[in-house]
């Protein structure tokens, strides 16, 4: 799902292209009707890139064009059982909307946001991340190693709740198994809010979270760049054979739960 700004559809499409039978559409949130219908589609995504500029705060005037436009739609696919994922400008599209955290269901206003990064700056860079949930979240069943290597690429990217760091909300999320990818050093130790291994300064080093049915997943760290073993950074020095790197495991966890 792509609006003015968006910039990492294709290089998203082409993550799900991959894989055999597997079909996806770009397509314009303007350009949705009968028959582009979002209940016909398994997985709706909100990929990265800056919609509509960011303007006012990050992904707030795509989320309200979705709410307005599609907000019944939206709510139909989520009851339904439909899969969502938000990378970068679509975890902040998600939060917008109300969709994560989710604690009680679709909320009227947001309950966190992405704040801008406390360097106050545009972070580029690749970070280390660690699972931290169960087996929750659909998007990161695959996931089995003690950290992995995705960049990041955001202005806005630090998890903040409405409540605060000892509000009620984080300890709800934490019961409900929502807290999904920590920042971590490249040990694997949480990044414990130290620069750069948290980029942004994320409460918790929280870099993705899903909500209470595993469902619908947000991110900053963008997978789909860290897709096939040529886009790392380091990738001519390492050994491996292998054509395919760590962000894959988010595509492939979800299509495998798709299948099921």
């Amino acid at each position: 799902m792509r609006a003015g700004g968006t910039n990492c559809d294709v290089e998203t499409k082409e993550a799900f292209d991959n894989f055999e039978e597997v079909s996806a559409e770009v397509v314009r949130v303007n350009q949705f009707n009968d028959a582009d219908d979002i209940l016909d589609y398994d997985c709706l995504v909100i990929p990265g890139g800056f919609s509509f500029g960011d303007h006012i705060r990050a992904g707030t005037v795509l989320a309200n064009e979705l709410k307005t436009d599609l907000g019944e739609n939206l709510r139909e696919f989520v009851e339904n059982g439909g899969y969502i994922l938000g990378i970068c400008n679509g975890f902040q599209v998600l939060v917008e909307l109300g969709l994560l955290p989710g604690v009680e269901g679709i909320s009227e206003v947001p309950k966190a946001a992405l704040a801008i990064n406390e360097s106050a700056k545009y972070e580029c860079r690749w970070v280390n991340l660690k699972k931290e949930n169960g087996d929750n979240c659909v998007f990161t069943k695959n996931i089995d190693q003690d950290r992995f290597y995705i960049p990041v690429a955001h202005k806005e990217g630090r998890f903040i709740l409405g409540d605060g760091e000892e509000g009620g909300l984080f300890e709800e999320m934490v019961k409900n198994d929502q807290i999904v990818l920590r920042y971590c050093d490249e040990n694997g130790v949480e990044a414990d809010g130290e620069y750069p291994a948290n980029p942004n300064g994320s409460l918790k080093d929280i870099a993705g979270i899903c909500d209470p049915s595993g469902r619908i997943f947000g991110l900053m760290p963008h997978p789909e760049r860290a897709y096939y073993k040529v886009q790392l950074p380091d990738w001519t020095n390492r050994d491996s054979d292998e054509k395919y790197s760590d962000g894959r495991l988010i595509f492939e966890s979800l299509i495998e739960e798709i299948r099921a």
